[in-house]
Formats: structure tokens, C-alpha cells, sequence
């Protein structure tokens, strides 16, 4: 099938060429002229067949909300925009909602898999009515894992992006526990070596994990984390899952304490952030900043 791609930075360059190595076509937009195959949405839309598919790989918030709003001006009835980006989800609602007025279709889509994904494939949360959802299963297919999993249609619009804000929320707290078990290792004299430690827990532990492998990675690199600055980012998507357990009454300690360590990663140069920065640099190809 035909699809039209806005966004063509980490995660959607690397999108686009999984996609396309399916055997679908893609047209790809994007600010930076080196990127992208046409030079505005107008001829991205142009060159698409109905009903068309406009996939949207831009930041939440205001980028993501000019680039529904413009393309709701060029689409037709029966076309479907699918928002992959990292959206909060009542925003998904407000995009659903607007371009319903004109007869458009609307999908939200978590996307995780990082710098991994355009081999690994992407995990997609997905959410939307299910006519819309069809008309795209076919990236859907095309970009998830290989075998039975890695995919799943979340429910109703919204649905996609809040599970994906859920799955952060989760990965917060996982980063953290090993970011804090190896400022314990490192600071105990009798241990020796806490790479090899880690690298240990790699097989027949119950703590094994594909963030355990990249831990491991990141030591490789730099054994005691010495190039890095104890300094975190937080996407948002933490800090919205806390909101949201807030307002649904659902206790979540470890998740919050984790977005709070990050906080007090910008008071003091902190050991256990310069785990979560090799995690997240590891992972997703975040930046990281050195001393």
C-alpha cells in the first residue's frame, strides 16, 4: 500500500525504511529537505491515491497539532491520520474529534523500539475505531516484530498513546532499579568488578532483561560511566502517567519515585543518572551529556 510519512527523524527515517523493505510505498516529509522525498504536506498528499494514509512522526504538542490541523485542510472524506508520535492522549480525543467534523479518520499509535526498531522491529500500541485501524494494518504489519506479539488494537482512540505512556512509565522505574543497584556495587569495596556482575545477571537470573543487555553495553563502553554527566531527561510521558494515576486513584511509589530521581538529577551530578542517560542513549539514542 501507499503511505504518506511526516517526520523523518530517528525513529522516522528509520520507519520509513522498514516499511519500505515490506514492499509498501512511502512518501516522506520532512522539514530537512536532505530528508525528505517531496518538499511540503501539499505534495505529499498530492502524490497519494485514496483513500489516503498520513502517518505523524512529530513532536507532542504544538508540531503535532499544526501538522493534524494542515492536513485536515488537504484530506478527503474516508482518508485516516494516524498521530505515532508521542501525543498525550486527550490530545488524540481533540485530533479524532476535528477531523471527524470533515469526515477523516483518526489512530493513535504508541511506537517503541528506539534506534532497534528498524531491525527488531517496532512495538505499536494502537488505538481507534476499527474501519480506520484495517486501513492501516497493513504498516501495522509491516513494522511490528516478527511473530505473534509486539502488536496489540489498545481500544478506542486515546487508547494506543496511553498505553504507551504506561509502558514508560514502567521503563522509569526498571531504569532506575538497576541504575540504583549499580551505585550500590560501586560503592562497595569488595566488589571488584561490577561490569562482569551485571553481565552475569544476563542469563538464568530473574532480573534479565533486554535494559540489562544495554546496561551491559553501556559499561562496555565506558566501564564506570566516568564520560558521562549524572544529568536525566524526562520525555513527559513519565510525568503524565503519574497525573494520570493521581487522577484515577491508582498508587504507583516506584514509578514516581523514579520521575523524582530525575529531578534530582539537575541538583547534583548524580551516579545513579549516569545509568539511566547509558540506558536511554542505548535504547533510543538520546542524547547524553559528557563532563
Amino acid at each position: 500500500m501507499e503511505l504518506g510519512l511526516v517526520g523523518l527523524g530517528k525513529m522516522g527515517g528509520n520507519m520509513r525504511e522498514r516499511i519500505r523493505r515490506a514492499g509498501h510505498t512511502v512518501i516522506g516529509y520532512d522539514r530537512n529537505p536532505d530528508l525528505a522525498d517531496v518538499h511540503s504536506l501539499e505534495d505529499l498528499v498530492g502524490k497519494l491515491k485514496g483513500p489516503r494514509v498520513v502517518w505523524v512522526m512529530v513532536p507532542a504538542g504544538a508540531a503535532t497539532q499544526s501538522t493534524v490541523d494542515q492536513l485536515g485542510e488537504l484530506l478527503e472524506p474516508g482518508d485516516v491520520v494516524v498521530d505515532g508520535g508521542n501525543s498525550r492522549w486527550t490530545d488524540d480525543e481533540k485530533h479524532a474529534e476535528e477531523l471527524a467534523a470533515k469526515g477523516i479518520g483518526f489512530v493513535d499509535c504508541g511506537v517503541s523500539g528506539g534506534v532497534w526498531g528498524l531491525e527488531n522491529g517496532y512495538a505499536l500500541m494502537y488505538g481507534g475505531d476499527a474501519e480506520n485501524i484495517a486501513k492501516v494494518q497493513p504498516i501495522f504489519e509491516a513494522l511490528k516484530p516478527e511473530g505473534d506479539f509486539g502488536a496489540v488494537h489498545a481500544g478506542k482512540v486515546g487508547a494506543g498513546h496511553f498505553s504507551k505512556m504506561v509502558h514508560n512509565g514502567i521503563e522509569y522505574a526498571m531504569m532506575q532499579a538497576y541504575a540504583e543497584g549499580w551505585e550500590l556495587l560501586e560503592k562497595v569495596h569488595s566488589v571488584t568488578d561490577v561490569r562482569e556482575v551485571f553481565r552475569s545477571w544476563q542469563e538464568g537470573t530473574v532480573i534479565r532483561s533486554w535494559l540489562l543487555d544495554l546496561a551491559v553495553n553501556a559499561l562496555d563502553e565506558d566501564e564506570h560511566l566516568e564520560k558521562l554527566r549524572g544529568y536525566a531527561q524526562d520525555s513527559g510521558e513519565g510525568r503524565w502517567t503519574v497525573e494520570a494515576a493521581i487522577d484515577h486513584a491508582v498508587p504507583l511509589p516506584a514509578i514516581t519515585a523514579s520521575l523524582f530521581a530525575r529531578f534530582a538529577s539537575r541538583q547534583e551530578d548524580s551516579p545513579q543518572m549516569k545509568m539511566v542517560a547509558a540506558l536511554r542513549n542505548q535504547f533510543g539514542g538520546h542524547a547524553v551529556e559528557t563532563k
